[in-house]
C-alpha cells in the first residue's frame, strides 16, 4: 500500500481513492507505521455489503424450487387422501384392520417427499457455496439456474473488457491555445468527477503540467453518457464527446480539430473535446488496454455454448469496434446512452436468456434489465453491485466461464436429483400398496434422500475444465 498524495482531497472524495491506497477491514500491518483514516461505517464495509447481499439471496428461489413447491402443494394432499382411502381397504379386501393400517402407514412413509423437497435446495446451496469459494457471489438459486441457460452475453467496455486504467496518450490544443491552458481547464473539471477516465486525465495531466497552476472548477453537472459541465473562471466549460457539441448548439467544433479527433478515434482512442464559453480549447485522447485474459475468456465462453457475445459501450463506434476485434467479441455497439443499453438488452432477450456484465453506474439499468446482471465486484460501483444478481468479487473476468460452467453443472445435478426422487416415489407407492414391507420402504426412502444430498455435494468439488 502507498500513501495518498493529497490527504485533504482523499478525505473529501474517499470513493475516488485508488486500490493501492485503500486499506480494507482485516488488513494486517507488519513492520511499518500506518496512519489510516476510516471512510465508511462498519455497516457500509465490503463485508457488510456481502452479508446483506447473501441475506437477500434467500428470497430468490430458483425456477426448479418454485416447481417443486407447487408440486408438493398438490402431491402431499393427494397422498393424504390416498392413505385415508387405504384405511378403508378392509371394506373391499378381506383382511384384518391391522394389515390395512400397516399398509396405509407404509404408503405414507414411502410417499413422503423428503428427497424431492431437499433435491433442489441442496444443489443450489452447494453451487452457491462453490461459487463463493471461487470468488463469485451469487444472489440465490434463481440467478444460478438462469446462468446455465444463457445464449448471449453483453459486456460493458471500460473496466470490464478493458483494464479500467486508461492513460492520456494525446493532447491536441486548438489553434491559438497552449497545451497548458487546455490541460489546466480539463483537469479542473475532471477533478470533480469520479469516472475512471477523469482520474486518468487528472493523474497524467498533472504530470504533463508540472508546476503550472490549475484553476478551481465549480457547479459540476454530469451529462450522463455524453460528458461534463462545470464553471471555470466564471465561464461555462463543456467537456465530452464531439456529438455533445452538436446538441448544445453555438460554435461548431473547428474542422481541423474534428479531423484530428476522427483520426484518433480510428486508432481506438477515447477522445473528448473541451470548450470554454464559445471557445474551443482542444481535445484529449485516452487509451485503455484490453484485459489480458479477455480473449481467452471469450473463447472459453464459446466452448460453453454461448452463441452471441456483444459489447455495449458509450464510446464512439470506432473505439468500440477496435476493442471488440482485439478481444474476440462478435458485435460491438458504440455511442450508447444508458437507456440505449437497456434497449439492446431487451432486443437480445427477445431471442433468449442474456446476461449483462458491467461495473459502473451507467450499467445499472442494463444489469437490471438482463436475465442475469453480473457486476465486476471489486471495481464495481455500489449501484452496480446492488443491482446485479452475480458479483465477480475478485474483479477477475476469468471467473465468468467458471460460474457459467458451474451453473450448467448445477442444472444437471438438479435434474438428476429430481428424476431420482420422483422415480423413487413412483416406485415405492405402488410397491407398498402391493405388499412391500415398511422396513424396506424406509431403506429405499432414506437411501434416496442420502443419494440426492451426496449428488448435490459433488458440486463442491467442481473445477472448470479449461
Amino acid at each position: 500500500k502507498r500513501p495518498v498524495v493529497d490527504a485533504a482531497e482523499a478525505r473529501q472524495r474517499p470513493d475516488a481513492v485508488g486500490p493501492e491506497h485503500r486499506v480494507f477491514a482485516g488488513t494486517i500491518n507488519q513492520g511499518k507505521v500506518l496512519e489510516v483514516e476510516v471512510t465508511r461505517l462498519a455497516n457500509q464495509s465490503t463485508l457488510a455489503r456481502v452479508v446483506e447481499l447473501v441475506r437477500s439471496a434467500e428470497h430468490q428461489k430458483s425456477p426448479t424450487q418454485l416447481f417443486t413447491d407447487r408440486f408438493q402443494k398438490i402431491f402431499v394432499p393427494a397422498v393424504l387422501v390416498l392413505v385415508g382411502m387405504l384405511l378403508f381397504a378392509g371394506l373391499v379386501v378381506d383382511e384384518p384392520f391391522s394389515a390395512t393400517f400397516y399398509r396405509a402407514m407404509a404408503v405414507l412413509v414411502a410417499a413422503s417427499p423428503c428427497a424431492l423437497a431437499i433435491s433442489t435446495p441442496s444443489a443450489v446451496l452447494s453451487g452457491v457455496a462453490r461459487a463463493a469459494r471461487g470468488g463469485v457471489l451469487i444472489k440465490g438459486g434463481g440467478p444460478l439456474e438462469r446462468l446455465g441457460v444463457l445464449h448471449a452475453l453483453a459486456f460493458d467496455k471500460t473496466g470490464t473488457l478493458t483494464e479500467g486504467r486508461p492513460q492520456v496518450t494525446d493532447v491536441m490544443p486548438a489553434d491559438g491555445v497552449t497545451t497548458q491552458e487546455l490541460l489546466s481547464v480539463a483537469i479542473a473539471v475532471e477533478r470533480l468527477s469520479d469516472h475512471p477516465l477523469a482520474a486518468a486525465v487528472v493523474r497524467d495531466g498533472l504530470v504533463r503540467l508540472g508546476s503550472h497552476a490549475v484553476p478551481e472548477a465549480t457547479d459540476l453537472e454530469s451529462l450522463t453518457g455524453r460528458g461534463l459541465k462545470a464553471t471555470v473562471a466564471g465561464e461555462t466549460v463543456h467537456l465530452g464527446k464531439k456529438s455533445l457539441f452538436d446538441e448544445l448548439g453555438g460554435a461548431a467544433v473547428p474542422a481541423a480539430l474534428k479531423t484530428r479527433v476522427l483520426d484518433l478515434e480510428n486508432q481506438g482512442r477515447t477522445v473528448f473535446v473541451v470548450r470554454q464559453g464559445d471557445r474551443y480549447l482542444g481535445a484529449v485522447g485516452l487509451m485503455d488496454t484490453p484485459r489480458e485474459a479477455a480473449k481467452a475468456v471469450m473463447a472459453r465462453l464459446r466452448e460453453l455454448g454461448m452463441t452471441r457475445l456483444v459489447m455495449l459501450s458509450g464510446d464512439n463506434q470506432r473505439v468500440a469496434d477496435a476493442v471488440a476485434a482485439s478481444v474476440g467479441i462478435d458485435r460491438a455497439y458504440g455511442d450508447l446512452m444508458p437507456e440505449d443499453k437497456v434497449k439492446a438488452i431487451q432486443a437480445l432477450r427477445a431471442e433468449g436468456e442474456v446476461a449483462m456484465v458491467g461495473d459502473g453506474v451507467n450499467d445499472a439499468p442494463a444489469l437490471a434489465s438482463a436475465s442475469v446482471g453480473i457486476a465486476m465486484g471489486a471495481a464495481g460501483s455500489d449501484v452496480a453491485l446492488e443491482t446485479a444478481d452475480v458479483a465477480l468479487m475478485g474483479d477477475k473476468l476469468e471467473h465468468l466461464p467458471f460460474v457459467v460452467g458451474l451453473s450448467r453443472q448445477t442444472r444437471r445435478i438438479i435434474r438428476q436429483n429430481l428424476w431420482a426422487s420422483l422415480g423413487m416415489v413412483a416406485l415405492l407407492i405402488p410397491a407398498t400398496i402391493l405388499g412391500m414391507k415398511m422396513g424396506v420402504a424406509v431403506l429405499f426412502h432414506e437411501g434416496s434422500t442420502l443419494l440426492v444430498v451426496a449428488n448435490a455435494l459433488r458440486l463442491l468439488a467442481y473445477r472448470d475444465s479449461a
